[in-house]
């Protein structure tokens, strides 16, 4: 399975934290599965880091980087196929870093690893 992470998904993953579920944990440590962080996960740290909206830590750049490497996660870049799904999708859910995810998930057939419930109701699979 290709494996899209939500960006909160991501932050719990390397912070080892108590939100993340059993399942999620399984399915993120399964080697049969392939692990994918979008740069637009990326951006999303960067700003959320530079509004004080996390934890004081290392630079952005060098903290989603070196999670990514230690936790054998692959890039997704933001490609221009998967921002035209944008104008098909309904306006459930209006935060714009989640829309995107959702588009990417569309355009490459990824499984989205999210608690976010209202990620669920687009057209793509999601896991938690």
């Amino acid at each position: 399975m290709k494996i899209l992470l939500d960006t909160c998904t991501f932050l719990w993953i390397v912070a080892d934290a108590p939100e993340l579920s059993e399942n999620a944990k399984r399915t993120f440590s399964d080697p049969g599965n392939e692990v994918f962080l979008s740069s637009v996960s990326a951006w999303e740290i960067t700003i959320k880091n530079g509004l004080g909206k996390l934890p004081p830590q290392v630079a952005s750049e060098y903290f989603v980087r070196e999670q990514r490497e230690n936790h054998n996660i692959s890039t997704l870049p933001l490609d221009e196929a998967s921002a035209f799904h944008l104008s098909g999708l309904p306006n459930i859910h209006r935060d714009p870093f989640d829309r995107m995810l959702i588009c990417q998930a569309i355009e490459h057939h990824l499984t989205i690893l999210t608690s976010d419930s209202m990620i669920s109701q687009y057209p793509v699979r999601v896991v938690w």
